[in-house]
């Protein structure tokens, strides 16, 4: 299969009209996969396992009717990863740690979103890399390695999701499975040049999941083509959908808060709202002034949850990380309600914002690159201002890839369909008369 067919509509018309098999693709994705100079976008893979579901899939009955003709799941027969925070029925679930991969020993049964998967038909090609615990933006890992970008092993492909995006690029997958608590979608999806989805907070199950901050944890995919993101995400949708007018406009951040993020990206942040004028969305503008303390709420819940839920394994985790986790626990009763109260106002505004705007744009980070090697401690607290006004809202989050960086698109929680719908226009929009200048 060439690389412009690499993508979820592709293969599954591939797979449709019988032009390829799931154990074909399979074998492709395994020849593929750890394919950067680190070769660690995977932390636990088995080929033999790989090959056996791709044979289970295969003997799953055809029918009629469906997207694609023959009765199937969408994701059926698709080679997809998954990030090793989530359970896989006989494998480690390591959280990025190799603490954690050998106190908790193979797990026993499927998480949730591994059983979606599976029972849907899709491939999984392995558990990708991650940032230690998914605390952290940018793919550095001291025991697993730092990840690097296949093809650019002078890049870190951002984190947490890091080996989700790895695979993405080197296509041992065609979709990769990420969680994003304050930009982990978002950030590799952004200086990877892919496609990211990140749901709605109240979307999925974490049974079997391993939780960061359950008060930001959100599901999310990595993929290539905005086309395909109403398929994939429909893997997290709730009940009956609810009927909602199509979006009618949005609004574009303020120049101010862009202070310190690299001209091109600016210029990509106005090539992509031309992109949406064109669809035929009035453009306003939104005052960001008040996001300024995003990330000082953000951080302290963040701290506290994630040291409740690592408590007494502090001296197992990296000391960057442990630090936090220290602070975390420092956190008094008081101030947390104090900083939960501030988050809950801080949503409130945000929310308000929606209603006034349905859908706000900016870029979703403000650095086109993280070198590998270079000293990237004030990274975190620089990209988080990009992402954590939309994490402390915990609506869903389209990033749009573009010539520099990426653009997040943000609308009300469960908003997601006509978000990916959205998205999945401009993605045709761009095949059929080429991209905006810039994009």
């Amino acid at each position: 299969m060439s690389s412009s067919e690499w993508t979820v509509r592709g293969l599954r018309t591939a797979l449709a009209e019988g032009r390829a098999k799931p154990a074909k693709l399979a074998e492709l994705a395994l020849a593929r996969a750890n394919g950067n100079t680190r070769r660690n976008t995977y932390l636990w893979m088995n080929r033999e396992w790989t090959l056996a579901e791709a044979a289970r899939a295969e003997a799953m009955p055809a029918g009629n009717g469906g997207m694609f003709g023959d009765g199937r799941d969408p994701l059926w027969g698709l080679p997809i990863s998954v990030k090793d925070c989530f359970d896989l029925a006989g494998a480690p679930t390591s959280f990025g740690v190799l603490f954690y991969r050998n106190l908790n020993g193979t797990a026993k049964r499927d998480s949730w979103i591994v059983e979606r998967l599976r029972s849907a038909g899709a491939v999984i090609t392995g558990k990708t890399h991650l940032h230690p615990l998914a605390y952290g933006i940018t793919g550095e890992n001291p025991e697993f390695g730092d990840c690097v970008q296949p093809g650019n092993p002078s890049a870190l492909t951002g984190g947490s999701s890091s080996g989700a995006a790895a695979s993405v690029l080197e296509e041992s997958a065609v979709a990769a499975i990420g969680t994003d608590t304050g930009g982990s979608v978002r950030a590799p999806a952004a200086l990877c040049g892919l496609a990211g989805y990140r749901a709605s907070i109240t979307r999925g199950d974490w049974r079997g999941g391993a939780h960061l901050a359950e008060s930001f944890d959100t599901m999310g995919w990595l993929f290539r083509d905005l086309e395909d993101a109403p398929l994939l995400g429909a893997l997290f949708a709730t009940g009956g959908a609810v009927l909602r007018p199509q979006f009618t406009r949005f609004a574009v951040i303020e120049e101010g808060f862009l202070h310190d993020c690299e001209a091109e990206i600016v210029d990509s942040l106005w090539a992509t709202v031309e992109e949406l004028e064109g669809l035929g969305l009035r453009r306003s503008r939104f005052d960001a002034s008040w996001w300024t303390d995003s990330f000082k709420i953000f951080a302290p819940i963040q701290a506290w949850e994630a040291a409740r839920t690592h408590a007494g394994h502090y001296d197992e985790i990296q000391p960057a990380i442990r630090e936090r986790l220290e602070w975390g626990a420092g956190i008094s009763d008081i101030q947390i309600r104090t900083w939960r109260d501030l988050g809950r106002e801080f949503r409130k505004r945000l929310d308000d914002l929606l209603v006034e705007h349905e859908l706000l744009l900016m870029p979703a980070t403000p650095v086109k690159r993280l070198a590998a090697g270079a000293d990237h401690s004030q990274a975190r607290a620089r990209i988080l201002r990009y992402t954590t006004p939309f994490s402390l809202a915990g609506v869903p989050v389209v990033t749009i890839p573009c010539a520099a960086s990426g653009m997040q698109l943000a609308a009300a929680r469960e908003h997601d369909e006509l978000l990916l719908q959205l998205a999945a226009r401009l993605g045709a929009k761009r095949k059929s008369h080429g991209p905006a200048p810039g994009a």
